[in-house]
C-alpha cells in the first residue's frame, strides 16, 4: 500500500494536474477574452483611437518590398503575395534576410553546439548539415507562412459573399459607394474588414475606386474577388446600377463556393494525405538530427551515400509535385 502513497508520485501527480488545469485555463482565457478581441476589426480600433486616414492606411498596408532591385525578385514577389494573404505585415526582403541568417547560424552553430564539427569531414557530411539548415531556416517557415496563408484567404473566401451582400443592401439603401463600404467594413469581422478597411483608407487618401479594388484583387489573389473587381470596373465604364450588377455577382458566388465545398469534401482525404507526407519526411529529418546526429554522419563515408540521399529528394520533390496535381481540382 505504501507504493500508493509515495511522496513523488503525489507530487508529479499533482504537477499534472497544475499543467493540465493551466492549459485549460490559459485555453478558455482565450476563447473567451483574448478570441473575440482579436476578431475586432483592427481599422475600427484605429478610428475608435482617433487615427487619422493617413495613420490608418500606413498601420493596416504592409510595408513592401520592391522585387526589382533585389536579389531573388521571384523570391520576393511570392513572399509578399503569401505575406499580404496571411496578414503579416513583415517585409519580404526582411523576411528573406532573417530566414537566411537563421540558416547560417544553424549550419554553422549546431554543429558547434552539438560537438560533431569533427565528424563533418566529408562532402556527404556537409550535404546533411546544409540541409538541415535549410529545413530549419527555410522549409518549416515557408510551411507556417503557406497554412497561415491558406487558412486566412478560406475565411475571406466564406465571408466574401455575406461582405458582398451588406455591400449591396448599403447601395439601395441610398449610401454611396464609400459610404457602403463604411457600412461593409463596420459589419464584418477579420479578414474582410481589414482588407476592405485598406480599401476605404486608400479612398479617403484619394486613390480612385478602380484603383484601391485593383489593389486589393492583388493582396488577396481569389477568383472572387477578380470578378468583383472586374465587374465594378465594367460598371463604371459602362454605366448601369451597381447594386443589380453585384446582387447577380452574389448568386454566381455562392453557386460557385458550394461547388468548391464540394469538391474540397471529396479532395480533404488527398490534401491531408498530401500535406502530412510532405510535413513528416522533413519535420522527422530535423528531430532526428536534432537528437541523435550520428544516425546519418556514421554513414556518410559510405560511397552510395551520396547517390541515395540525392535519389530520395529527387523522388521527394517529383511526389509533392504529382500530388499538388492530383489534388489541385480547379473551380
Amino acid at each position: 500500500m505504501s507504493a500508493y502513497f509515495d511522496p513523488q508520485l503525489i507530487f508529479l501527480g499533482v504537477v499534472f494536474l497544475a499543467v493540465v488545469l493551466l492549459a485549460e485555463g490559459a485555453f478558455l482565457y482565450w476563447r473567451d477574452v483574448k478570441g473575440p478581441q482579436a476578431r475586432i476589426s483592427r481599422r475600427m480600433q484605429l478610428v475608435n483611437a482617433g487615427a487619422s486616414n493617413a495613420e490608418i492606411l500606413a498601420s493596416l498596408r504592409r510595408e513592401t518590398s520592391k522585387a526589382s532591385e533585389s536579389l531573388l525578385p521571384s523570391a520576393v514577389r511570392y513572399l509578399e503575395t503569401r505575406l499580404s494573404q496571411a496578414g503579416m505585415k513583415m517585409p519580404a526582403n526582411r523576411l528573406l534576410s532573417i530566414m537566411v541568417g537563421v540558416t547560417a547560424v544553424a549550419g554553422f552553430v549546431f554543429p558547434l553546439v552539438g560537438g560533431i564539427t569533427g565528424q563533418i569531414r566529408t562532402a556527404g557530411g556537409l550535404m546533411i548539415v546544409l540541409t538541415f539548415a535549410v529545413a530549419i531556416g527555410v522549409v518549416l517557415p515557408l510551411l507556417a507562412i503557406n497554412y497561415q496563408a491558406n487558412r486566412r484567404m478560406k475565411q475571406f473566401e466564406a465571408q466574401f459573399p455575406i461582405a458582398l451582400d451588406i455591400f449591396v443592401r448599403g447601395l439601395r439603401a441610398g449610401y454611396p459607394v464609400t459610404g457602403a463600404l463604411e457600412l461593409l467594413v463596420s459589419e464584418t469581422p477579420d479578414p474582410i474588414a481589414t482588407e476592405f478597411g485598406i480599401v476605404v483608407a486608400e479612398l479617403n487618401y484619394g486613390y480612385s475606386l478602380r484603383d484601391a479594388l485593383a489593389n486589393l484583387a492583388d493582396r488577396v489573389q481569389t477568383a472572387d474577388m477578380s470578378m468583383f473587381v472586374v465587374s465594378v470596373a465594367i460598371q463604371s465604364e459602362t454605366g448601369g446600377s451597381l447594386a443589380e450588377i453585384l446582387d447577380s455577382l452574389t448568386r454566381v458566388i455562392r453557386e460557385r463556393s458550394s461547388m468548391v465545398m464540394k469538391v474540397r469534401a471529396l479532395s480533404s482525404e488527398g490534401k491531408m494525405t498530401g500535406i502530412l507526407l510532405s510535413a513528416l519526411p522533413v519535420m522527422t529529418f530535423c528531430f532526428m538530427f536534432v537528437t541523435r546526429p550520428t544516425f546519418y554522419l556514421d554513414v556518410v563515408d559510405d560511397p552510395w551515400f551520396m547517390p541515395g540521399a540525392i535519389g530520395v529528394a529527387f523522388l521527394y520533390t517529383t511526389g509533392i509535385l504529382l500530388m499538388r496535381q492530383m489534388i489541385a481540382i480547379k473551380v
